[in-house]
């Protein structure tokens, strides 16, 4: 079996841009949030903003999930995009090793801000600040090292040489050609809400160099400056850790 190449994110991080540009390449059988999908809307959902009338799938959990990736990565080489708190109960050395892990973090400024806009009722266990810096050390108690590390300031500004170097970290051919694409649909990353968090990628041609952009947190409100100072010291942690072009 090959082992899976995780690119393990947190919300609003620019993660479904980069694994996008994973689904250009043509060389990986690709996944968007597939331990997501079952947290959110499987047949026993963790969600904690479940309601009754929330979406419901007969047959997805996370098990099923799991046995579902471990088929692809029997059949070839496979890449899957998740938030680590949708799994953190079920960590332990053998699910993990089945993994090449690495990272994608971004500043809680950017992240909390924007769920904010999106769900001003977010559940702190949505933000998965925590759950990313607890998976991380685990997996760098694991391997005696850390594994790799972008931030997505540094993704954005310079795509070319972080995909690069990322590539090289994880072990696969950087593929320029990947970088680029077609603006319009979005099927393969729309099983939430039809993909309302995804309008930037659906007008989007690919990891162009953007400006790097600050948040003012002093301007938010007050419950997002609270979790922000909650989330701060988690991202820091891996931030020493990054990648650096």
């Amino acid at each position: 079996m090959h082992k899976i190449l995780a690119l393990w994110a947190i919300p609003r991080s620019t993660s479904t841009a980069f694994e996008w540009m994973m689904r250009q390449r043509g060389d990986m059988d690709c996944l968007h949030e597939p331990f997501g999908e079952a947290w959110y809307q499987g047949e026993d959902p963790l969600w904690p903003r479940l309601t009754a009338d929330s979406k419901r799938t007969k047959g997805l959990t996370l098990g099923s999930v799991l046995r579902d990736l471990q088929a692809r990565a029997a059949q070839g080489p496979v890449f899957s995009k998740d938030f680590p708190h949708y799994i953190d109960h079920m960590w332990n050395p053998d699910l993990l090793s089945q993994f090449t892990h690495s990272f994608l973090i971004r500043n809680p400024a950017k992240t909390i801000t924007s769920m904010y806009n999106k769900w001003p009722d977010f559940h702190q266990k949505e933000v998965g600040f925590p759950e990313q810096r607890a998976l991380f050390d685990l997996v760098t108690e694991m391997n005696g090292s850390p594994p790799p590390v972008i931030d997505s300031d540094d993704l954005l500004e310079d795509p070319h040489t972080m995909v690069c170097l990322w590539c090289e970290a994880v072990g696969i051919p950087f593929i320029e050609e990947a970088l680029s694409w077609e603006p319009g649909a979005r099927d393969e990353v729309s099983w939430w809400d039809g993909g309302s968090f995804h309008a930037n990628l659906r007008n989007s041609d690919g990891l162009e160099p953007q400006v790097r952009r600050y948040v003012e947190i002093e301007d938010a409100p007050i419950r997002v400056k609270d979790v922000y100072q909650d989330m701060l010291e988690h991202y820091e942690h891996l931030y020493k850790h990054r990648i650096k072009g």
